[in-house]
């Protein structure tokens, strides 16, 4: 596997805004409520939902065709409040999910949760605030008022490993689990590059200046709506004076005294890693 797709589904997915005349069975069913998603089976065989809403007999506020995975037909759902899951069946939060759930299902689950988002946030136009429509041809709302058509919502975030010499620059925010320490990353501004926002986040955050800015892989991050564009440098100059706001505490760290790390399904994890095995071989 490439770093190309390292983050990308391995199975076929054609994305819909409709199914065909005739729907898979069974279906994927992404049912999320209060941001946890529905699954079944045990701890070490959790899966998605596949279970209709009229097998489940629930009504829903919402629910929007995603398209076909491998040949199974996918939805997005958020069902009333009142509706309690049978046995064998739990909400839980995505990020609890990361190793138990089948990569591809993650994936798919991070994109639900996505448009899901979208449509909460996006039912009102921006410009007049007539109620939004949606359209049929593709995934967009629009104003029958103004004629405004919103699409879902992508953050661009820069994440970024920094290397001096057989030492990384690792940093902590205030919102970690005890004792972990992770790569830098700060969302993109208008009129900026990729680049440009590796290098200005790094000094924000550090007041360390790097050069040789490269781009290594990009995942995406559905935390709310992020896309995470994974970038190495080098060290320029500086030395580490922390914000106190988003970082409060960074160093630099060899490959044998690592602290605490993020979870190997992160791109944050392959940066490091990278790394790691670049300073051993």
């Amino acid at each position: 596997m490439t770093r190309d797709d390292y983050f990308s589904l391995k199975a076929s997915f054609m994305p819909g805004i409709a199914p065909g005349e005739k729907l898979s069975i069974p279906c994927y069913w992404f049912y999320f409520r209060n941001e946890k998603l529905l699954t079944q089976g045990g701890e070490n065989n959790v899966s998605i939902c596949t279970s209709s809403p009229k097998q489940l007999n629930v009504k829903l506020r919402f629910s929007q065709y995603l398209g076909d995975y491998e040949g199974i037909d996918c939805f997005v759902a958020e069902p009333q409040e009142t509706f309690k899951p049978g046995n064998s069946m739990q909400f839980s939060g995505l990020r609890s999910l990361f190793e138990h759930l089948e990569a591809d299902l993650f994936i798919l689950a991070g994109r639900a949760i996505q448009v899901l988002h979208w449509h909460k946030e996006h039912q009102f136009c921006g410009k007049c605030a007539t109620a939004m429509e949606n359209r049929a041809s593709e995934l967009a709302k629009i104003c029958p008022n103004c004629r405004f058509i919103s699409y879902p919502r992508l953050s661009p975030a820069v994440i970024m490993s920094v290397v001096r010499g057989d030492q990384i620059l690792l940093a902590r925010s205030p919102r970690f689990t005890k004792g972990m320490y992770s790569t830098l990353a700060g969302f993109v501004e208008p009129g900026e590059t990729l680049e440009e926002a590796v290098k200005r986040e790094v000094r924000e955050e550090v007041n360390i200046t790097v050069q040789n800015v490269r781009y290594v892989a990009s995942q995406p991050w559905p935390f709310p709506h992020s896309i995470m564009i994974g970038f190495s440098a080098d060290y320029q100059s500086g030395t580490i004076e922390v914000d106190g706001k988003e970082i409060e505490d960074a160093a630099w760290f060899s490959i044998h005294d690592l602290p605490p790390l993020p979870s190997k399904i992160t791109i944050a994890r392959m940066l490091i890693d990278n790394f790691i095995y670049g300073t051993t071989q």
